[in-house]
């Protein structure tokens, strides 16, 4: 049976540098990569682009690399929930690649799935199609959208076993599926790593041939990004 399990966080970030690009799976604060972002954030690399739905929030998630000034370039769908994110644009000190949402899915799962490029309605005749190829199709008009390239893809899973196989609870099976296998190198955290086969096969999201490497994860804070709850009548 083929072993994708490191020691840790250490080992699985092995091999990250200044200048490269990330994909950071998760919707919000909900399956991110918690222990791989703090890593990071330790390593003190610059120079980031980083591919992720949000930027997280200014004390956590990629908050935490926007803190230090790690990340030059966020290609994202969603940032509103930021102060130092917003501080950073508007200052010039961080470049923004603000795309559709469907759209920054699409791009994970062309490179995961080995297409160069893909026609999209999404955006057309609007700032997102400036320079981009556009094509008609049935009479209607569709833009060209480069797959990404990445240099290392970290997601977080509930469950995963030592062949790389993953399941995703709830939420968190959102860009995280997406993003495994669309970077040269995949990292995989999981709350809880078992044996090669205890996973039932009708059960994995995502096959092991998409990761690389795989840790079972540690203190997962898990915040929710705005808590709203009934007043009390």
């Amino acid at each position: 049976m083929i072993q994708k399990t490191v020691s840790g966080v250490i080992e699985a970030t092995e091999g990250v540098k200044s200048n490269m690009t990330f994909m950071l799976g998760g919707f919000g604060l909900c399956g991110i990569p918690e222990n791989s972002i703090a890593a990071l954030v330790k390593k003190n690399i610059k120079g980031l682009t980083c591919i992720s739905n949000n930027a997280g929030v200014d004390d956590f998630g990629l908050g935490l690399l926007l803190q230090q000034k790690q990340i030059k370039k966020m290609i994202s769908s969603y940032v509103g929930e930021n102060d130092e994110f917003e501080r950073q644009m508007l200052s010039g000190e961080l470049d923004v690649e603000l795309i559709p949402q469907g759209t920054l899915a699409e791009r994970c799962r062309a490179a995961q799935g080995g297409f160069p490029a893909f026609y999209t309605p999404a955006g057309y005749g609007t700032e997102v199609a400036e320079g981009k190829e556009t094509r008609e199709f049935n009479g209607k008009m569709y833009i060209l959208e480069q797959a990404f390239k990445a240099d290392f893809a970290f997601v977080k899973a509930w469950k995963g076993d030592e062949a790389g196989n993953l399941i995703f609870k709830g939420t968190a099976r959102n860009f995280n599926p997406c993003m495994c296998g669309a970077a040269k190198i995949t990292v995989a955290e999981v709350e809880e790593l078992v044996p090669a086969g205890s996973l039932d096969p009708n059960h994995v999201h995502i096959p092991g041939i998409f990761v690389q490497r795989i840790f079972q994860g540690e203190k997962y804070e898990k915040r929710i990004e705005q808590r709203t709850v009934l007043k009390k009548e």
